[in-house]
């Protein structure tokens, strides 16, 4: 059974920082795609960054390109994502997944593995 769990969310002002992590229960997590996701009240659970298993390519939603920064550190079994410049519109709870495997992915539907979410909260 592999486990994730997320921590890091908070209430931060617009324009503040917040660093998210995930912490895998996977010995071969360094050959694991990973990948945070959204969701906000009454939408869809929406794509945010993914890593690939080499952490050397990463993808980003172009609504947090420039300002989310996603990383791993396979030694640490972690991987987290910074988040620079908040906007209102990224509340949401944000979620971290693991596909087993190489690659990388962007859908939602291609994740095995799912942590339970941290909250985000940012304030106007």
């Amino acid at each position: 059974q592999v486990q994730l769990v997320e921590s890091g969310g908070g209430l931060v002002q617009a324009g503040g920082s917040l660093r998210l992590s995930c912490a895998a229960s996977r010995r071969a997590f360094s050959r694991d795609a990973m990948g945070w996701f959204r969701q906000a009240p009454g939408k869809d659970r929406e794509f945010v960054a993914a890593v690939s298993s080499s952490g050397t390519i990463t993808h980003y939603a172009d609504s947090v390109k420039a300002r989310f920064t996603i990383s791993r550190d396979s030694a640490k079994n972690t991987v987290s994502l910074q988040m620079n410049s908040l906007k209102p519109e990224d509340t949401a709870v944000y979620y971290c997944a693991l596909k087993p495997g190489f690659g990388i992915y962007n859908e939602a539907g291609d994740y095995n593995y799912w942590g339970q979410g941290t909250q985000v909260t940012v304030s106007s």
